[in-house]
């Protein structure tokens, strides 16, 4: 595709591009199934507009209270109707997607699980047929939804942000290119395109490796989260927090506190996640040593 637009000196969108990406190779890995996103003509598949549609609903039952959203669904407008609209597309198409799986398995087409390439509904219906159960449909239809959703929109966006940091950082560019051309064999560096192995790659591309985490840190594929108690109880902040109360925490801001990072959390630095022997710093998020000293001057200060 890229070498396709690069000869006609096409522009072309890379967050469409990778979203397209994304969704076709989260389908097959989920139902089996190509939906064909990923093509020159660059179409418009309905089952991927649906599903994005659903997400954006979603997404706003997460930033509007309760009683509005459901009461948009009992009336039947807004963005309570379109996820109803879409949910009804999504459903359909994932369903057809099952009884399809389970039409060819009945036949006698059976895919061994060390295969490579099993997808996941294949997987689910072979341990029924194993143990002589059959899923609900209901279970395997919003298991596939879940992983839909939960693949698509991640590596899209982290491959997006990925590649812009990069573009605008041609020393990091550079770097990456010099530990790719290590990996590749002596007598094939001069070939256009190589195609990499991952035994090949596996522990070898430490700085690529950075520069994933790095520009993870910065936009985080899942820039927020929110969770609620389940029973009353005091944050280290010294706010109380009782049933059902939203806590929202952003991992956008988390991956840029400066007491955490240093002075230079703004700045797309690979090498803050690579080790003085050479190795890959496996670091979380945020470190809980510096979080309990931040809580702690909090606590002092309420007290």
């Amino acid at each position: 595709m890229l070498d396709n637009v690069s000869k006609q000196c096409k522009p072309v969108d890379l967050q469409d591009l990778f979203q397209r990406f994304a969704f076709d190779s989260t389908c097959i890995l989920v139902t089996g199934n190509d939906p064909g996103c990923l093509s020159s003509e660059f179409p418009e598949v309905p089952f991927a507009k649906t599903v994005e549609e659903a997400e954006e609903s979603i997404f706003y039952r997460h930033v509007v209270p309760e009683r509005v959203w459901k009461l948009q669904r009992w009336l039947g407008i807004g963005e309570e109707q379109k996820l109803k609209k879409s949910k009804e597309v999504t459903d359909r198409t994932i369903l057809e997607y099952i009884q399809k799986k389970r039409v060819e398995l009945s036949k006698g087409f059976t895919v061994k699980e060390e295969e490579e390439g099993v997808d996941l509904l294949t997987s689910y219906i072979n341990e029924d047929y194993n143990f002589g159960v059959k899923s609900d449909e209901k279970f395997l239809r919003d298991t596939a939804f879940t992983f839909l959703i939960a693949g698509r929109d991640t590596i899209s966006s982290a491959l997006t942000c990925f590649f812009w940091l990069v573009s605008r950082n041609p020393q990091v560019e550079t770097k990456i290119r010099e530990e790719l051309k290590l990996v590749i064999p002596k007598d094939k560096v001069t070939e256009k395109w190589w195609r990499f192995d991952i035994n090949e790659l596996k522990n070898k591309l430490v700085y690529l490796h950075g520069a994933l985490c790095e520009a993870m840190r910065l936009y985080p594929p899942v820039p927020f989260q929110h969770k609620a108690p389940l029973a009353a109880d005091i944050l280290p902040s010294g706010h109380l927090a009782v049933p059902k109360t939203k806590i929202l925490f952003s991992m956008y801001a988390m991956g840029r506190i400066e007491s955490i990072w240093g002075e230079d959390c703004l700045e797309f630095k690979p090498e803050r996640w690579i080790t003085e022997k050479g190795g890959i710093k496996h670091d979380s998020l945020f470190s809980m040593r510096d979080q309990e000293l931040v809580w702690e001057k909090k606590l002092l200060s309420l007290r």
